[in-house]
């Protein structure tokens, strides 16, 4: 095994070790994944990291490593130091990007490995356009028009609101990993400079629009409705979470009325559980 699938094999085994402590642990889960107001007002910047290594469930963590694991094999040429930079930054690119958009939705929080893994996807697309990528597992399509669907599927995604996964992410961590896999390996833009344009352009506007005119891309509002069960990306508990404070709220307020002595021992010990 080369350098570079041994890092990879040790970046999908520290994912499995804290998405296992994260899914049977949801103090730990909470204290590590992404949320926009513990990063804005509270400073907690490692959650910019930590939540890359979050999965809200088995399949999830699955489909992510499956993926990382499959790709890496095409990363072997650039070396494992390479490899673990364009992995690193396209996860903290894809969460930054999220962050910018979702700056005004504190409650906003999403955990996965998606954004890093879209890295490694789009670096190897600027190294090898020509791979064959197989669309829903059936369907064989040269690297370079995977990524023109993909970077096209994810901008409608971000503008359309119609779903609760991670585009933001996404789409950051794929332009983050093909810039880096260009600047480590120049002669890669030399050879394949149309599909690199073609793809990492109109992300690049895109971009420039949501920072120059959010409203005009429609993201005033976004994900104040109440999230799905299942996310790619996005962290599923929001509406636990919602679920919980208003089960606490109903508690305090019986406290209120009543007294504490009003509750049975079986809500006093779910008030205590709802106040960790």
């Amino acid at each position: 095994m080369t350098a570079t699938g041994i890092t990879g094999l040790v970046i999908i085994l520290i994912n499995v070790a804290v998405s296992y402590k994260g899914l049977t642990d949801h103090v730990f889960f909470d204290n590590y994944k992404f949320e926009v107001d513990r990063i804005l007002k509270y400073k907690e910047y490692r959650r910019l990291i930590t939540s890359g290594f979050l999965h809200v469930s088995w399949m999830h963590l699955i489909l992510n490593m499956l993926s990382l694991y499959l790709f890496s094999s095409f990363m072997g040429n650039l070396g494992w130091l390479s490899f673990l930079i364009i992995y690193m930054s396209s996860l903290i690119g894809g969460d930054l990007l999220a962050l910018f958009i979702h700056r005004q939705h504190g409650d906003y929080s999403s955990v996965g490995a998606s954004g890093a893994v879209c890295g490694i996807i789009f670096a190897s697309i600027a190294l090898f356009p020509g791979m064959k990528i197989l669309l829903f597992g059936v369907l064989p399509l040269p690297g370079w028009a995977y990524g023109l669907l993909y970077i096209g599927y994810s901008m409608y995604g971000i503008r359309s609101k119609r779903d609760n996964i991670g585009h933001e992410a996404h789409l950051g961590g794929a332009l983050i990993g093909m810039v880096i896999a260009v600047v480590l390996e120049p002669v890669a833009f030399a050879n394949n400079y149309i599909t690199i344009l073609l793809i990492t352009v109109p992300v690049i506007v895109f971009i420039y629009l949501i920072v120059a005119n959010p409203q005009a891309m429609r993201l005033g509002s976004y994900y104040h409705h109440a999230p799905s069960t299942y996310f790619d990306i996005d962290d599923q508990y929001n509406e636990e979470r919602a679920n919980k404070q208003n089960e606490l709220d109903r508690l305090l307020d019986k406290i209120g009325k009543s007294g504490i002595d009003s509750l049975s021992r079986k809500e006093r010990q779910r008030l205590d559980e709802l106040s960790r």
